[in-house]
């Protein structure tokens, strides 16, 4: 008996050790820390420079800096060139989130379909986000130049183009449409993506139903691809509210104030004028208004995006 339970002792199977669930959480920590720690040395630190600057008058070239409270912002308010940029950044920025979620969805529903050679005119869509924005900017300059391509095309037409670029009733329009079709490509392959993802089950059920294309269309794919609206508007919104090498390139914020847009009105004041501690306090209110937007889009989001509760 007793050797029979030591043989049974012998057999019995000794359970591994269980891995410790200390050692999973420290392996996230470990993958995730240098995008912490880059966000933090590179972002967080430098903005909380930016903010405290805005609260001085600091000229870097000789090291002074004296501490002038809230007068900056007092000046900032006061400015008439602010509130121009203040304008046109929000003129560019409605005029870009538009036409670009327009067009980027339009194109998405004409490429989703099974074509011979729709891949060729995927492509050649999406190429202009691979762009370099300085070459894209150049280019566009020529092409809106009042002897460029442009007046050169409705010429033929026999219509009198303009200086688009001098003019301070189509400049901003002009940054728009160029900036637009540089990033249009992008929030295309999202829709596409998106419109992809809808069961077509859903689409056939309707159309049974005896609904139209249109109604078909807003009524169900719309709101199926909302959450992907509401992504491309945040970074359409953010992007738009940041151009400013096109501007620099273009325009150089002319005619007047025209395009004279927050981000290149923040570049001219700093390294133009050297008023450091005035262009940080620009920074600020420029992220404000930024975080305010993204905001108001994220938290309307429950009344219009599908599934959002």
């Amino acid at each position: 008996m007793t050797a029979h339970t030591s043989a049974a002792n012998d057999r019995r199977v000794v359970p591994k050790p269980r891995p410790r669930p200390d050692r999973g959480r420290w392996l996230g920590v470990a993958f995730v820390a240098p995008q912490v720690l880059g966000v933090i040395i590179l972002g967080v630190v430098p903005f909380l420079f930016v903010i405290w600057y805005s609260f001085n008058e600091w000229r870097p070239l000789t090291g002074e800096r004296e501490f002038t409270g809230l007068d900056n912002y007092s000046r900032l308010f006061a400015d008439p060139t602010f509130s121009a940029s203040v304008v046109a950044s929000l003129l560019f920025s409605v005029g870009v989130l538009v036409l670009n979620l327009v067009i980027a969805i339009s194109l998405a529903v004409l490429l989703n379909r099974r074509m011979r050679g729709i891949t060729a005119f995927r492509t050649i869509f999406f190429s202009p986000v691979v762009v370099s924005v300085v070459a894209w900017s150049v280019t566009w300059g020529f092409l809106l130049a009042p002897d460029g391509g442009i007046n050169g095309a409705l010429q033929l037409l026999g219509i009198d183009g303009t200086s688009w670029l001098a003019d301070s009733s189509t400049a901003l329009l002009s940054l728009v449409v160029v900036q637009v079709f540089k990033g249009v490509g992008m929030n295309m392959v999202l829709f596409l993506a998106a419109l992809q993802s809808v069961p077509e089950e859903i689409r056939e059920a309707a159309q049974l139903d005896g609904a139209s294309p249109w109604r078909s269309f807003w009524s169900i794919t719309v709101p199926m691809i909302a959450p992907t609206i509401l992504l491309t508007g945040i970074l359409t919104t953010i992007g738009s509210l940041e151009v400013f090498a096109p501007v620099q390139l273009l325009t150089d914020g002319g005619p007047g104030n025209a395009t004279n847009v927050l981000p290149f009105f923040l570049y001219r004041t700093a390294f133009v004028s050297q008023q450091f501690g005035y262009a940080s306090a620009i920074g600020v209110v420029l992220f404000a208004i930024i975080l305010a937007l993204t905001m108001l889009q994220w938290t309307t989001r429950r009344k219009w995006v599908h599934d959002e509760v």
